[in-house]
């Protein structure tokens, strides 16, 4: 048994002989917790995030009984804890929105409970980073739990995925090449199984980056939700947060500037969602790390994709998992990570994957044969983007990555449904779709429609993809020629706002570049005249959000969470 390097965070609580420490102890006897369970060992918190409302994370209670096992096995009093869970399968108007809240949520749970060490059940989109997000602000031992991806979907013969397939057989049904009860008998087949999409969406590329941080223990981030190592990747969870409590490896210690460079660099590599990148900026502004677009577009130089995973490529993440995942992944491009990283293993970064090899090249490519010679992510600057703007190279269309053409301009969400299946739409292929007030004060939330869909003239005629421009987000699932998170967006004034029918655009991945021809006297002009501004809301949550909410570039965090509270026992007591 590992010794313990200080004073347990919990004895505040339960080593006191007066009222306040006969009433902390007494109402956990009435439960059955005999003494030595929590005197005097560690006690840790297992954050579960089930509900129903979020199917992607049904099934992690039952995951938190495995960690339980292991927590009582390795000497540790186990205290499973609800949170509130946020999800994009059903949730409206955007899980984003919810994100900050149910980190605060945690935070406070955290601080204001006898915990020495946490485990973060996670699952669905932004739940993983919310949770990382709260625990980093309290900075205690803390391990990610990821819950896995369902098993792959199978409609008629074929293998489907997650989201993408969605996106696809929704083309197909617009353009009349599926029809409705294909469309809807899909649905069975689509989703087989618990657990989140089984692609690389966000779900399994925040599973994967909590991983690569050092949060997640080795190669557990890609075991499919219904397979029987994800309970026992619990159990060794459970043992290990002990251990962690004892050797004081707080989170901090584990997640520093090597271990973010890290992660945007697998991000890369996989492929993975445009989403991760908020994700991490918000967790370095926790942990008060500066990290911004230009570290990205630093860390993500030269890395081409080599996981063949949906919606880069062709495989799902069962497949991955079985190619090895992560850590093989890690050893093809061990020689562009910092191996001397340390993870919540209590090793390092290269000792975790020193054995771990990659079954099929198919699935897991080398450095010097890549899936796609594309960059997965590519930073844009120029007078459409002053504070930059996303695009996910691996998953466009190689034509139009070079493109000039007009912008057909959409107010809102409202107006695009309106008028984008017109059949007397000004529109073809050549055209530049542009949707504005999706940004986080503008929607607000930030949702994930920046890849427009094509008008179905155009589908009809066979037009698959065209340049998407919008100050929002798209799921990780997705796919085309779509320019996101354009800063400053426009309901704050960002001159995407400004933009009429007709301008010309300029998209140059390659130089990095987003350009409306358009001269800035012509803008400044436009500025003035301009009526767009934030979303309101009169109370609750929503007004909270538009008040506070950072723009994309700092993460769509709030303004008064960037650094943490520290785990610092509250000095009030309630007795």
């Amino acid at each position: 048994m590992v010794e313990r390097v200080r004073p347990l965070r919990s004895e505040a609580w339960f080593k006191r002989i007066d009222n306040t420490g006969f009433e902390h102890r007494t109402h956990l006897k009435a439960r059955g917790a005999l003494p030595d369970m929590f005197e005097g060992k560690p006690v840790i918190g297992i954050a579960n995030s089930a509900s129903d409302l979020v199917p992607c994370n049904a099934h992690l209670t039952g995951l938190a009984e495995w960690v339980s096992k292991g927590v009582l096995e390795a000497g540790g009093f186990p205290l499973i804890f609800s949170t509130m869970s946020i999800g994009d399968s059903i949730m409206r108007p955007s899980g984003m929105l919810f994100r900050n809240l149910m980190s605060m949520e945690l935070e406070a749970t955290l601080r204001a409970n006898p915990v020495d060490g946490v485990v973060l059940l996670t699952g669905c989109d932004n739940t993983a980073p919310a949770y990382m997000m709260g625990a980093a602000s309290v900075d205690l031992p803390t391990i990610v739990a990821h819950g896995g991806a369902m098993i792959s979907g199978r409609v008629g013969n074929r293998q489907v995925g997650s989201g993408t397939d969605i996106f696809k057989m929704h083309s197909e049904y617009r353009a009349g090449h599926m029809t409705k009860d294909e469309f809807l008998n899909a649905e069975y087949g689509m989703s087989r199984s618990n657990g989140h999409c089984n692609t690389m969406g966000t779900a399994t590329t925040m599973g994967c980056l909590a991983e690569a941080l050092g949060l997640s223990l080795p190669g557990s981030a890609t075991i499919p939700a219904v397979d029987g190592r994800r309970l026992g990747s619990s159990q060794l969870v459970g043992r290990r947060i002990v251990d962690m409590v004892r050797e004081d490896l707080h989170f901090s210690k584990v997640v520093d500037r090597r271990a973010l460079e890290n992660a945007i660099r697998l991000n890369a590599a996989l492929g993975g969602s445009t989403n991760a990148i908020v994700h991490l900026i918000a967790l370095a502004g926790r942990l008060g790390i500066e990290l911004t677009l230009a570290d990205f577009e630093a860390n993500c130089k030269d890395i081409p994709l080599l996981a063949n995973v949906v919606p880069n490529g062709q495989f799902l993440v069962e497949e991955f998992h079985g190619a090895g995942g992560l850590p093989a992944l890690m050893t093809q491009m061990a020689g562009r990570l910092h191996l001397e990283a340390i993870t919540v293993t209590g090793r390092s970064v290269g000792d975790n994957i020193a054995h771990a090899t990659s079954g099929d090249a198919k699935v897991i490519a080398p450095m010097d044969a890549p899936i796609k010679p594309q960059n997965a992510l590519r930073i844009l600057w120029g007078n459409l983007a002053p504070r930059g703007a996303i695009i996910k190279p691996s998953a466009a269309s190689p034509h139009l990555l070079r493109h000039t053409g007009p912008a057909v301009v959409f107010r809102n969400v409202e107006d695009l449904d309106a008028r984008i299946d017109d059949p007397d739409l000004p529109v073809d292929e050549n055209s530049v779709l542009v949707l504005l007030n999706i940004g986080p004060r503008g929607y607000p939330g930030m949702p994930e429609l920046g890849n427009i869909r094509i008008p179905a003239k155009l589908l009809a005629r066979g037009v698959t993809d065209m340049v998407r421009i919008s100050d929002g987000r798209m799921s990780g699932t997705a796919y085309g020629t779509v320019v996101l998170h354009v800063t400053p967006e426009s309901a704050v004034g960002g001159p995407l706002g400004l933009l009429c029918d007709g301008d010309m655009i300029t998209l140059d991945v390659e130089a990095g570049r987003l350009d409306a021809n358009v001269s800035a006297e012509e803008l400044d002009r436009r500025r003035i005249d301009s009526v767009s501004g934030p979303a309101t809301h009169t109370r609750g949550y929503e007004r909270l959000f538009i008040e506070h909410v950072l723009q994309a570039d700092q993460g769509l965090d709030f303004d008064f969470l960037t650094g943490g509270s520290g785990s610092d026992v509250p000095d009030r007591r309630p007795f």
